[in-house]
């Protein structure tokens, strides 16, 4: 009993809103089936760690020695990629190329959060850490914040995952707001071309060779993240291709998610920087989803084709949760209008420029130091 009545005694109002915090990522889990396999455990975790005096954590925690095993080497996030990898299909962007386009203007974002962030104070390796969140990455996140060794990878873990799940509740607002009705309905047909099966092997190896020569940081993600597309692609291992989009990838985002609850401890997680890097990360969310859509709506200026701008909002590498509500949105406006494989494009090619615009930034960052 008096060990019970310690322990009781040892609860800070701290832990207590850690523990609400925990409940609702739970709720938004179970009952709005917002990314569970992430949610869920993250939730959960974040009860764990914030119990008093909890053997979950601490040098020989089980949540600590996976976090030093998985993600401080960044194992986690490359396995995950292989996942990811296999499970993308690139057709919908070899079959239009110059969705390639939008994945880089919705790129935006990540620069201009840069940018904040150093102006409200932060040093060039924590804003730059910061500014990735914008692109709804998770994986991405961990390994520049990692790499640059951030001194609030909690908290930039947490957004990025977050807004992650966040995506059909964040991005219709941005979207209407820079859109008209008109532009919204544009309908764009899709044509349906055959890829052949060489190129679509050809493709993940050329990527991996371009992101190389161009940003060597970013070689390692890429790399991962195409030969788990070459597993798709190759023909000869789809068993293994199979395990990789189920089970890998479920079974790494479950850890994942319950491993960077070490980082959720209440007195590391409730600071005035936490809420200042999960605005800076929505404002890097919010500028991603907006340099998509404005881009095409510059382009429109120029084309007698018209594009849907909403296209631009899936450039983000949020995978495929934004190609999704850009087609809900487009069949919202127009019951005709199928923008699917359209915002599919765009949204893989997205998820390239993203690892590549992490690795843009940490060569910069690098060589300023």
């Amino acid at each position: 009993m008096q060990e019970i009545l310690e322990t009781l005694q040892a609860i800070t109002w701290q832990q207590v809103v850690m523990w609400v915090l925990g409940g609702v990522l739970i709720w938004l889990a179970i009952a709005k089936d917002m990314e569970p396999t992430l949610l869920l455990p993250m939730g959960f975790g974040a009860i764990l760690v914030n119990l008093p005096l909890s053997g979950a954590v601490g040098p020989e925690g089980p949540i600590d020695v996976l976090y030093n095993a998985g993600i401080a080497n960044e194992l986690f996030p490359l396995l995950l990629f292989v996942g990811i990898g296999a499970m993308i299909d690139f057709g919908p962007l070899l079959t239009n190329p110059k969705l390639m386009l939008f994945g880089a203007a919705a790129q935006f974002g990540i620069f201009f959060t840069l940018s904040m962030a150093t102006l409200l104070g932060f040093d060039l390796r924590n804003a730059a850490s910061i500014a990735v969140i914008g692109a709804a990455d998770g994986p991405t996140a961990i390994f520049v914040g990692n790499t640059l060794q951030s001194d609030y990878i909690g908290a930039i873990i947490v957004a990025a995952y977050s807004y992650m799940a966040l995506v059909p509740i964040v991005q219709p607002p941005v979207i209407k707001l820079l859109t008209t009705k008109s532009e919204r309905m544009i309908r764009m047909p899709y044509e349906q071309k055959s890829v052949s099966k060489t190129t679509r092997i050809l493709f993940p190896i050329c990527i991996t060779v371009i992101a190389g020569l161009v940003a060597p940081k970013s070689v390692a993600l890429v790399g991962f993240l195409m030969f788990g597309n070459l597993i798709r692609e190759c023909g000869v291992l789809n068993s293994l291709s199979e395990t990789a989009q189920n089970v890998l990838a479920n079974l790494i985002t479950l850890l994942l998610g319950l491993t960077v609850s070490t980082k959720m401890q209440a007195d590391q997680f409730l600071q005035p920087q936490t809420l200042l890097i999960l605005g800076l990360g929505l404002i890097a969310f919010v500028f991603d989803t907006a340099g998509g859509v404005i881009f095409a709506k510059i382009l429109n200026l120029f084309l007698k084709k018209k594009i849907n701008p909403m296209i631009g909002a899936a450039g983000i590498s949020a995978f495929p949760m934004s190609a999704r509500v850009v087609h809900k949105l487009g069949l919202s406006e127009d019951r005709q209008n199928f923008l699917l494989m359209h915002a599919t494009g765009v949204n893989v090619s997205g998820q390239i420029a993203s690892v590549i615009a992490g690795g843009l930034l940490l060569g910069f960052v690098e060589s300023m130091l």
